[in-house]
């Protein structure tokens, strides 16, 4: 395989702000080679998480953020340093602007192409995570379809989430093969919802996403990170 596969630390809970070196160990014991984590560069400092995923052997796929952190030109500025410092080159945002409706993605997409546009000049990737808002349909559109219409895909590439792609009604590998120029970076997870709104996760291959057809549409369009996602 030409790809990595990580897992990302949500999966802990709590655990990995307390006891990361043992959290790691047993990333590394499970056989991933890397971790995807939230921005840990806020709450730790950046020498104790190079020697601690250095000394179990793992790589930071990436870091993980909210809008607000890809609009304050200081916290990008933190962000691709660090990131820099780790070897890794993945920027991670969840979320658009505070605006109504379809406002809100054509407001987020002027940011992005702009954060999109820095992390390229720092040699960083700047992704977008999908979740299932974003396949609400507004006039003008789903927010997800029209936020890549207004993004540069060659500054803004997408953290696909296979899972939160089928809550979101739509072919998790069909929206990969749409999307192939801002593909290369994957969560894999798995369950389902009842009703509206009413969540539930489990392993891969338990719940209800078609993830054969999804991997094989990222095997198919290139994957360089296939990051396991597990919320709770």
């Amino acid at each position: 395989m030409d790809h990595k596969i990580g897992v990302q630390l949500i999966v802990f809970g709590d655990r990995y702000n307390t006891d990361l070196d043992g959290v790691l160990a047993d990333v590394a014991a499970a056989g991933y080679v890397g971790a995807e984590t939230g921005l840990l560069n806020k709450t730790m400092e950046t020498s104790f998480l190079q020697d601690t995923f250095a000394g179990n052997g793992l790589e930071l796929t990436g870091i993980h953020g909210g809008f607000a952190d890809m609009a304050d030109q200081s916290a990008l500025e933190q962000n691709i340093e660090f990131l820099k410092e780790m070897g890794s080159s993945y920027l991670i945002c969840s979320g658009v602007a505070q605006e109504e409706g379809i406002k809100a993605f054509e407001a987020a997409a002027q940011v992005f192409n702009q954060t999109g546009q820095i992390c390229r000049d720092n040699g960083i990737t700047f992704c977008y995570h999908n979740h299932a808002f974003e396949f609400e349909a507004f006039d003008g559109g789903k927010g997800i379809h029209r936020l890549c219409e207004l993004t540069d895909p060659a500054l803004v590439k997408l953290n696909i989430d296979v899972y939160w792609v089928a809550m979101g009604e739509e072919d998790p590998a069909e929206f990969i093969r749409r999307y192939a120029d801002r593909a290369g970076y994957y969560h894999f997870k798995d369950g389902g919802k009842h009703g509206k709104d009413q969540w539930w996760w489990i392993e891969l291959g338990q719940g209800t996403v078609d993830i054969p057809a999804a991997w094989q549409a990222a095997q198919d369009v290139g994957c360089d990170w296939l990051v396991t996602e597990q919320d709770r």
